[in-house]
């Protein structure tokens, strides 16, 4: 079908003048840190006062997997080529 009235320009950006994206609004935690509002700090853990993420398990699990992805690559033989590729990377920037 074809349109029968077609808006012109000015009417669109009117339209869509609400449509921009907001920033997000960014509170500081109890440890100083920024966080966003009505969820759990990623530097201390806490929300509401209290501890609810144990940071230091998260990281410790964290570490573990990316060893053991480091040594499935070395085992591989991939990760020569992502060694490569991180040093031609290093020597572009400097």
């Amino acid at each position: 079908m074809v349109v029968r009235m077609r808006v012109n320009r000015s009417k669109s950006g009117k339209r869509r003048s609400h449509h921009a994206l907001a920033a997000t609004r960014l509170i500081k935690c109890e440890c100083g840190g920024l966080r966003q509002n009505h969820r759990a700090c990623p530097s201390c853990g806490k929300y509401g006062g209290r501890v609810v993420v144990d940071v230091v398990a998260r990281a410790t699990r964290e570490a573990g997997r990316q060893k053991r992805r480091e040594k499935a690559m070395r085992a591989s033989g991939m990760a020569t080529e992502a060694a490569n590729a991180a040093a031609a990377s290093s020597e572009k920037a400097a």
